[in-house]
C-alpha cells in the first residue's frame, strides 16, 4: 500500500508534526526529490501538472487532512468534482479551501452517522438516503457551483432505483430516509423526497415531476435511458446526413413476390432457421411444413406471408400506438406456430444474445414509445428504415423473432417510399451482426449505416422477374456462401 512506501516515491506526501518526518520532507525537497504543490501537500511526481495530481488524490487528501468529514450533497452521488472543480464536504465548520484545480466547499453540519460509508482514510460518504435529503436542501447558487443536484437529476436517480430494484427498493429508500431525517432534523427535506417518490410510484400527483424519465414512469411508460441515448446517437447521425434514392426495380407482382421469397429465406437463415433452397421453395409453394420441422417451416412461411403482401408492407406507423399494434400484428403472423413464444405479445421475461442484454421486459413499451419520438422526425426513407430496424433490434420486444420483425419493419419503410428493399444474405451475416454490435456497445453508427447502404446497393441489383434468374444472380454475388468462404460481390 502507498502509506507504507518510502516518502520519496509516494505521489502525495503530507507535512507532519512529527519532527523526524518533517525533517525528512525538508531534506527531500531541498534535494529536489519532491516539491510542494499546495499548503501541507508535496509530491514526488514531476511529470504531471499539480491540478492532475490533486484531482487524482482529492479523496485521500480530504480523508487525511480533515478526519471525520463527510463527502455530502451532490458529491456523495457524483463522486467527482463539478465542472468548475467544486467538491462538497460536511465538516465541523464552513470554509472554502482552494487547491490547484479543486475547491473544497466545507459546510458545517453533522459528522458521520450510522450507515454512512467509510471511504478514504477518515473520510466518510453520506449514505444514499442522507444524500437524497441533502440534495433537497435549498441552495442560493445554481449550476456547477451549487451543492445540490437539480430536481430532474434527483428524479432520474430515483427512477433508476425502481428500474433496478423495483418498487420495494424505492420504498426501502423512503423508510430509511424518514429515520435519517428525524435524526438529522431534515423533516422538511423528507417531505419533498416523499412527494417525489409518491409521484414515481403513482401514489401522489405526478404533476410535481419534471424529468422526462420520471414522468414516463409515473404515467406508466418507464423506459431504458441507456437505449434512448443509443437511439439519439443514431438519430443525430442519420439526421445530419443525406441519403440518395435507390428506386425499387421489382415493382410488378411476380417480381415483388419472388424477391420476397429470397428475403424471407435469408432473414430466417440469419436467425439459424436453415433450409435447403429447394425445401424453402416447397414450403412457400405448398404451405405444407417439412416433416419434423413444423415450427421452422411456419417461421419462413410466416415471414413470407408478411413481406410478399404489398398492402401490408405499405403500412408504417404514424403514432406510437400504431407502432405497437403493427409490431404485435406482424409478430403474431410470423410466429403463429410457436405458441410457447407468445406470438403477438411483448416479452414477459428478459432475453439476451451472448454478452448483450436487451431492454428489461418492464421497459419495452416505454422504450418503444420514447424511441418513436426520434423516428417520426426523420424524413429520408433510408434513414427511417435504418433507425426503426435498430430500435426494434435493440429493444428486442418479443421472446423470439425480434431480428426478423426488425428487418420487416425496415423494409416496410422502403416499400412505402418505393425504394429498394434490403436483403442481408448469408455471406453478409457477420458484417450485419458486427455493425449492430458496434453501435450497441461503442455507440458508433457509422459502420452500421455503411453496412446497410452496401446491403441496399447489392439488393437493388437483384432482378426477380424470374425466380431462376434471380437465384443465378445471387449465386454470382456469393450470397449463399458462409462469411468465411467468400465476400459479397455487387454485380452491376
Amino acid at each position: 500500500m502507498e502509506k507504507n512506501l518510502p516518502l520519496h516515491i509516494k505521489e502525495i506526501i503530507f507535512s507532519s508534526s512529527n519532527k523526524s518526518i518533517s525533517k525528512q520532507i525538508s531534506k527531500l525537497e531541498k534535494n529536489g526529490e519532491i516539491k510542494k504543490i499546495a499548503p501541507r501537500i508535496y509530491t514526488s511526481n514531476f511529470e504531471d501538472e499539480p491540478e492532475e495530481i490533486i484531482k487524482r488524490n482529492i479523496f485521500t487528501i480530504i480523508g487525511t487532512q480533515y478526519p471525520n468529514s463527510v463527502l455530502s450533497h451532490r458529491s456523495a452521488l457524483e463522486f467527482k468534482p463539478t465542472t468548475v472543480g467544486h467538491i462538497f464536504v460536511t465538516y465541523k465548520y464552513t470554509k472554502k479551501i482552494k487547491l490547484p484545480g479543486i475547491t473544497i466547499r466545507f459546510m458545517e453540519g453533522n459528522g458521520p452517522i450510522d450507515g454512512d460509508n467509510p471511504f478514504s482514510g477518515k473520510l466518510f460518504v453520506s449514505q444514499q438516503e442522507r444524500a437524497f435529503l441533502e440534495n433537497l436542501q435549498v441552495s442560493r447558487q445554481l449550476g456547477p457551483q451549487s451543492k445540490i443536484l437539480t430536481i430532474p437529476e434527483i428524479e432520474a436517480k430515483l427512477e433508476q432505483i425502481i428500474r433496478v430494484k423495483g418498487e420495494d427498493g424505492l420504498n426501502l429508500v423512503r423508510d430509511n430516509a424518514k429515520e435519517i431525517s428525524e435524526e438529522l432534523g431534515m423533516e422538511r427535506e423528507f417531505t419533498k423526497l416523499n412527494r417525489l417518490i409518491g409521484a414515481l410510484l403513482t401514489t401522489k400527483p405526478s404533476k410535481i415531476l419534471t424529468s422526462p424519465i420520471a414522468m414516463s414512469r409515473a404515467f406508466g411508460n418507464p423506459y431504458d435511458p441507456d437505449r434512448i441515448k443509443s437511439f439519439e446517437i443514431l438519430f443525430q447521425y442519420l439526421q445530419q446526413n443525406e441519403f440518395g434514392n435507390i428506386p425499387e426495380i421489382n415493382t410488378n407482382k411476380t417480381a415483388f413476390k419472388n424477391f420476397a421469397f429470397f428475403e424471407a429465406y435469408f432473414s430466417n437463415y440469419i436467425e439459424g432457421t436453415i433450409f435447403e433452397l429447394e425445401e424453402a421453395k416447397r414450403i412457400i409453394k405448398t404451405e405444407v411444413p417439412i416433416p419434423n420441422r413444423d415450427e421452422d417451416s411456419h417461421d419462413i412461411l410466416g415471414t413470407y406471408k408478411i413481406i410478399s403482401n404489398i398492402k401490408e408492407m405499405n403500412q408504417t406507423p404514424s403514432t406510437h400506438e400504431d407502432l405497437l399494434k403493427i409490431l404485435q400484428y406482424r409478430h403474431h403472423i410470423l410466429l403463429e406456430a410457436r405458441k410457447s413464444k407468445k406470438p403477438g405479445q411483448f416479452k414477459d421475461k428478459n432475453n439476451r444474445a451472448g454478452e448483450t442484454h436487451f431492454v428489461d421486459f418492464n421497459l419495452v413499451r416505454g422504450t418503444l414509445i420514447k424511441g418513436f419520438d426520434y423516428y417520426r422526425v426523420l424524413k429520408e426513407p433510408f434513414a427511417k428504415a435504418a433507425y426503426i430496424m435498430f430500435m426494434i433490434s435493440e429493444v428486442h420486444p418479443f421472446l423470439d423473432g425480434n431480428g426478423r420483425v426488425a428487418r420487416i419493419m425496415m423494409n416496410a419503410e422502403l416499400v412505402k417510399a418505393k425504394q429498394s428493399k434490403i436483403i442481408i444474405p448469408t455471406v453478409y451475416r457477420d458484417d450485419y451482426l458486427g455493425a449492430l454490435r458496434l453501435l450497441t456497445r461503442q455507440q458508433n453508427p457509422i459502420a452500421y449505416v455503411n453496412m446497410l447502404q452496401r446491403a441496399q446497393e447489392f439488393s437493388a441489383t437483384i432482378k426477380a422477374t424470374d425466380m431462376n434468374d434471380a437465384e443465378i444472380q445471387l449465386e454470382a454475388c456469393n450470397a449463399f456462401k458462409e462469411h468465411d468462404e467468400a465476400i459479397l460481390k455487387i454485380m452491376t
